[in-house]
């Protein structure tokens, strides 16, 4: 891997073989650069067609219509948002979004810690508004997370771990993250999403037809990432960054999208309880850190106060459990929507 172009990667052939080999060429692909495109995967082209078919259903409906699911009527931040409604590092993305999470049942409005309030029902717009809309998105967000387990397995194999150490750290009610996304092209000097890192463990994005996602290199460099058709993109999160005490880092990303782009991304999350401390290694893991400027100094999105206080960008600390992480995220992105539903904790 030289840092100038993004490794593809066989689900096959570790699902044909739970080679041990496999999954170690896995990991060492995560360490170097943590983004590769994914093929041999068991979700087929014609679905991811139909799928974008749908979703870009979705963003030509009339604004009065999907302002009906508005993100800013959810105290669970799900939900339909406008182009220039999410900050990333305290920047204005121009996107226009339909947020997503795994459904579990809420925790009482005043629940402790706050991130707990995170859980609960996602906002759908009738079904005769866009018939079998809800069905295809709910099919294909299971099918990436299948693919994500998978992936989650072969990255325990490759770093010593049992196969199901990172299923285990998962816990019983998982809060993965879905975004549907149609970019504008970009203005000049701006992005369609700034350069950030993602929450969680692993991201899976499918992208349609348009390039504009780069990621940063190794050398500081930015890498087109273009679309491959049929595969999907996979970057690693800050979850699981910290839970391999920076041996595999979070890559910076960003979209800078020259004509209309549509995508789509999952964000593989587990119990808002999980801790995500680091876990107890083989010793030669920390050691390879020691080694890497770019691993040891590797730090972690800044949270809000951060921001206020003139911070940017991924120089801050890591936090220990997954659900400040993500609330960490809402409050730094949707501050308004924090304002509107949490005053009292803002």
């Amino acid at each position: 891997m030289t840092g100038t172009r993004i490794p593809a990667i066989s689900l096959s052939s570790w699902t044909a073989s739970r080679d041990r080999d496999v999954a170690v060429e896995l990991v060492q692909a995560c360490h170097q650069i943590g983004f590769f495109t994914l093929v041999d995967h068991p979700i087929d082209p014609a679905s991811i067609e139909a799928y974008f078919d749908m979703v870009r259903a979705f963003f030509e409906l009339p604004t009065e219509v999907k302002s009906r699911i508005d993100k800013r009527n959810s105290r669970h931040f799900r939900g339909w948002e406008q182009v220039g409604a999410e900050l990333t590092d305290n920047r204005v993305d121009y996107r226009e979004q339909l947020d997503l999470s795994t459904e579990n049942e809420p925790y009482p409005i005043d629940a402790l810690p706050a991130y707990l309030r995170l859980d609960g029902p996602n906002q759908w717009l009738p079904e005769e508004e866009l018939p079998g809309f809800r069905e295809t998105v709910t099919d294909m967000l299971d099918l990436l997370e299948q693919v994500a387990d998978t992936l989650m397995e072969a990255l325990a194999v490759g770093l010593d771990l049992p196969s199901d150490a990172f299923t285990v750290a998962f816990g019983e009610r998982r809060h993965s993250l879905a975004k549907l996304i149609s970019y504008p092209p970009t203005p000049p000097g701006e992005a369609g999403v700034n350069s950030h890192h993602d929450a969680g463990f692993l991201t899976l994005l499918l992208q349609h037809q348009v390039s504009g996602l780069q990621a940063c290199g190794p050398d500081g460099s930015w890498i087109p990432v273009p679309p491959t058709p049929g595969a999907l993109v996979v970057n690693l999160g800050e979850m699981l960054q910290s839970m391999t005490g920076n041996y595999l880092v979070a890559t910076t990303h960003r979209v800078i999208a020259h004509q209309p782009r549509l995508s789509s991304a999952y964000f593989h999350g587990p119990d808002l309880r999980a801790g995500i401390t680091p876990l107890d290694l083989d010793p030669r893991f920390a050691a390879a850190v020691a080694a890497s400027p770019r691993h040891a100094q590797a730090g972690f999105m800044a949270q809000r106060e951060e921001l206020l206080a003139g911070a940017t960008g991924t120089g801050s600390a890591p936090v220990d459990v997954f659900g400040q992480m993500l609330w960490n995220y809402y409050r730094r992105s949707y501050p308004e929507n924090v304002r509107l539903h949490y005053p009292e904790i803002d």
